[in-house]
């Protein structure tokens, strides 16, 4: 369990394995389109106190991301480091060389000079060992500041570490009351691998569950706002995905209550190892 004195606020964050500290709630663009949309709701969440701002290659949506950070760093006065980027490299590049061209054309679509993190975004068999070849020497050039893993099983990150000069510092997974990860959460938790979430609010499916609706009661709050508080006291990071102001507002006001022991109990109780995304040992894409 995270401590509750390590969650002061939006910019609380923690240290990755290599000293690199990573915001503990960043906002989430999965499936957000490129243009206005995305850019405001990037600029807004800066704008709210967000640090942290997840993107991928494959959202194609990077352009519009790294006009949200400009226009968020210049409105604010805030320094590019005091931000968090993270993007993903997609399956059709997952290669050496491939991987290597994949993050220029993010930092050329973000008009970054650098990423905070770079994940590979899955464990395509037979490739993504020649992929974190490529984060490793990305990384030992310090282009980037950290390299992860996206929907990694323990096996797959088993499989990694066998070859991996660098061990991921981050494992971004679909994670969520119905999906707890124990096994990985503790794998990871002993090689110093950090979990993030993504989907934690089980793409809205969540929302009306009465256990989380009577835990959300109890305290004044929103059910969203039960989970993400949830995950921040797992120790797992998240990542929230919401283009509309009031809900990013509403996402990261998390750092004033707490759950319980008994609201602990009664959420671990709800896992069932229901995913609304692909099982990583079983996609096509």
């Amino acid at each position: 369990m995270t401590t509750h004195t390590e969650l002061h606020n939006l910019q609380s964050a923690f240290p990755l394995a290599n000293g690199v500290r990573m915001p503990w709630l960043g906002l989430g663009v999965f499936k957000v389109p490129e243009g206005d949309e995305a850019a405001n709701a990037v600029k807004e969440a800066v704008r709210l106190g967000y640090r942290s701002i997840d993107t991928a290659a494959i959202y194609d949506n990077e352009m519009s991301v790294g006009t949200g950070i400009r226009e968020a760093l210049a409105e604010t006065g805030l320094a590019r480091e005091s931000l968090f980027v993270t993007s993903k490299v997609w399956n059709a590049d997952l290669g050496y060389e491939e991987t290597l061209a994949a993050y220029e054309t993010s930092l050329r679509k973000l008009g970054l000079d650098y990423l905070d993190l770079y994940l590979i975004h899955w464990p395509v068999a037979g490739k993504y060992k020649a992929a974190w070849s490529a984060l490793e020497k990305l990384y030992a050039e310090g282009r980037v500041k950290a390299i992860g893993v996206s929907n990694f099983h323990v096996h797959h990150l088993e499989d990694l570490l066998q070859a991996a000069t660098v061990a991921p510092m981050v494992d971004q997974v679909e994670l969520h009351p119905r999906l707890q990860q124990p096994e990985l959460r503790a794998y990871a938790a002993k090689r110093g691998i950090r979990i993030e979430a993504w989907s934690p609010l089980m793409q809205g499916e969540l929302l009306d569950d009465p256990t989380l609706t009577a835990i959300a009661r109890r305290h004044g709050r929103s059910v969203a706002q039960v989970i993400l508080r949830w995950d921040l006291e797992l120790g797992v990071a998240t990542i929230p995905k919401s283009t509309r102001t009031h809900r990013i507002a509403e996402n990261a006001d998390v750092f004033d209550f707490s759950l319980t022991e008994e609201d602990h109990r009664q959420i671990a109780a709800m896992d069932r190892g229901l995913r609304v995304g692909p099982d990583p040992d079983n996609f096509n894409f």
